[in-house]
């Protein structure tokens, strides 16, 4: 059974930093690409960061720059630095792996940045 469980959002003011994290277990996470989504309120979800198993990355171009996508293989963890984070970063952050031709999603966990 695949789970991704999501933590470190919170509170910050601009410019401030939050790192969350996202522990795989389920045979989601090895050799998989792994991502960060994020969907503010009325907006659809859009993709933040992905990192592949060998850690090759992809950024939006809102967030390059400021956010830093990375794996721990050993661990089944991973994590996005969020730098100089401004209030349009406001979102639930979410983990998400596929396997095979389903996409698994984490319970998401809220990032609010005040002005």
């Amino acid at each position: 059974q695949v789970q991704l469980v999501e933590s470190g959002g919170g509170l910050v003011q601009t410019g401030g930093s939050l790192t969350l994290s996202c522990a795989a277990s389920g045979n989601i996470f090895n050799r998989n690409v792994m991502a960060w989504y994020r969907q503010a309120p009325g907006k659809q979800r859009d993709l933040v960061a992905q990192i592949t198993s060998s850690g090759s990355t992809n950024y939006a171009e809102s967030v390059k720059g400021r956010f830093t996508i990375s794996r721990d293989n050993v661990k089944n963890t991973v994590y996005l630095q969020m730098n100089n984070l401004k209030p349009e970063d406001t979102a639930v952050y979410y983990c998400s792996g596929a396997r095979g031709m389903t996409r698994y999603w984490g319970q998401g966990t809220q990032v609010t940045v005040s002005s």
